[in-house]
């Protein structure tokens, strides 16, 4: 095998050997507990639900913008959710997909800002936050909502054998989103879009109307990955999904999804997002505070970042 075939490999697979080094480097430290079969399952369900809103984040990145929502979308699922079942007594099934309709709404209120009005995606899904953090305290009145039937603990508590049933649904929704972006004609128009606007709209690409779809795609996976939370947590809290569209972000761009668009493939944000769960999972287990794992994330969300700016820097000299 040549060098040069040997350097695309590793070009190719680099992110699975950044998470291969992170698994000995927090097995050695934790003595073994890291790969413990417990512990890799507590793993799996605490990626599941920003690696589920990490796939319509992926869309949001691919077309060059910025889905600031996520978060108080999952808060707003997790109280609104939650408020129709315990307080106006609906059924499980029709509150988790009343639910998910208005997540996709709020992420296609999302596209007209950006796609209809031209607001730029930064100020518009920050609006978003602010407004839909400030309803989901308005709704819960600032406290925990809980005492929903036992069978919601499906989508986040219960295991299928050893597998639990919210990783099921992220492999799910992952096979979807690299199905959509690799086999379907939306997928290549997700491409076009994030590598050239103009050229895309020249050759025929309704830009708006994708850019709608994508930002209202973006609000159903978080509303997926609220329903998973709220599961999980066993109550509703109207500061639940706080901060986590910076997990996701995070995720998504240290996949390999470039920040300019037009580049990214679905399977680096599922090593980007086992690298993110295994990296909070690893510093819990050594005691590491709070606050030292915000910097420990803020740095490696600013390598990848830096480290895909200095990489089209390259290509375009």
């Amino acid at each position: 095998m040549s060098n040069l075939n040997i350097k695309n490999i590793l070009k190719v697979n680099a992110i699975w050997l950044v998470f291969l080094v992170e698994v000995i480097i927090f097995t050695v430290a934790s003595g073994g507990t890291f790969l413990s079969s417990g512990n890799i399952v507590n793993i799996t369900r605490q990626v599941s639900y920003y690696g589920i809103a990490s796939i319509g984040m992926t869309f949001v990145i691919l077309i060059a913008g910025i889905d600031l929502s996520i978060g108080s979308i999952i808060t707003l699922v997790n109280v609104v959710c939650a408020y129709l079942m315990v307080n106006m007594g609906m059924n499980m099934w029709l509150a988790v997909l009343l639910s998910l309709a208005i997540s996709t709404l709020i992420g296609l209120l999302n596209g007209v800002m950006v796609a209809r009005i031209g607001i730029p995606a930064l100020i518009a899904t920050f609006a978003s936050q602010t407004v839909f953090e400030g309803i989901s305290y308005l709704i819960s009145g600032g406290r925990p909502i809980s005492g929903y039937t036992s069978n919601f603990g499906l989508f986040g508590r219960w295991s299928l054998g050893p597998v639990p049933i919210c990783a099921i649904i992220m492999v799910v929704c992952f096979a979807i989103g690299s199905f959509v972006l690799n086999k379907t004609y939306f997928g290549r128009y997700f491409y076009a879009i994030g590598g050239n606007e103009e050229a895309a709209e020249l050759s025929g690409i309704r830009v708006n109307r994708m850019k709608c779809l994508i930002y209202a795609l973006s609000g159903l996976f978080a509303g997926l990955a609220g329903i998973v939370l709220l599961s999980r947590s066993g109550s509703a809290q109207s500061t639940v999904g706080k901060g986590l569209e910076f997990d996701v972000i995070t995720c998504v761009v240290l996949g390999g999804v470039s920040v300019n668009g037009g580049v990214g493939r679905m399977s680096g944000v599922v090593a980007g997002v086992l690298i993110i769960g295994s990296l909070t999972n690893g510093m819990i287990l050594m005691d590491v505070s709070e606050y030292t794992q915000m910097v420990v994330k803020g740095i490696v969300l600013a390598v990848a970042v830096g480290i895909d700016c200095l990489s089209k820097k390259r290509q375009a000299t």
